[in-house]
């Protein structure tokens, strides 16, 4: 299988903000732990801050790829380029996100990518992306 991680803006931050929130461990880390994991399947990874680049990436892997592992991050909450680009591909995404977005402010409890994705996985942590990997080899 091929599955794409594609992490939204504040998210290389990982390991050094928010701790009380997101933990301790860095991205990068986290990824070579769960590459190691998986080593069967070909996982990828991309991150970026700027909204477009995201959506350039989601339409460059959305009809090659066997899955995609999606946290946009605050864009999840108001970016409705970023829902289209998923409503636009074939490939099957799951929403992740780190925290559980329902217990934090009113503003993270919507979002536009959640009518257009496979499924939706929130507030395990890291655990969350490995869950969704899990979803796909099903």
């Amino acid at each position: 299988m091929k599955i794409v991680i594609i992490n939204g803006p504040n998210l290389n931050l990982l390991g050094k903000r928010e701790n009380d929130i997101y933990g301790n461990e860095t991205f990068n880390d986290f990824f070579e732990k769960l590459q190691k994991r998986y080593a069967n399947q070909e996982i990828s990874y991309f991150q970026s801050n700027i909204e477009g680049e995201l959506i350039d990436k989601i339409q460059e892997v959305g009809y090659t790829y066997d899955g995609i592992i999606l946290n946009a991050a605050a864009y999840t909450h108001t970016s409705v380029g970023v829902a289209d680009a998923v409503k636009a591909i074939t490939t099957p995404v799951v929403e992740v996100h780190i925290s559980n977005t329902f217990s934090r402010e009113d503003f993270r409890h919507k979002s536009y990518i959640s009518p257009n994705a496979k499924g939706v996985i929130v507030g395990f942590g890291l655990q969350s992306y490995e869950l969704a990997l899990q979803s796909f080899m099903k």
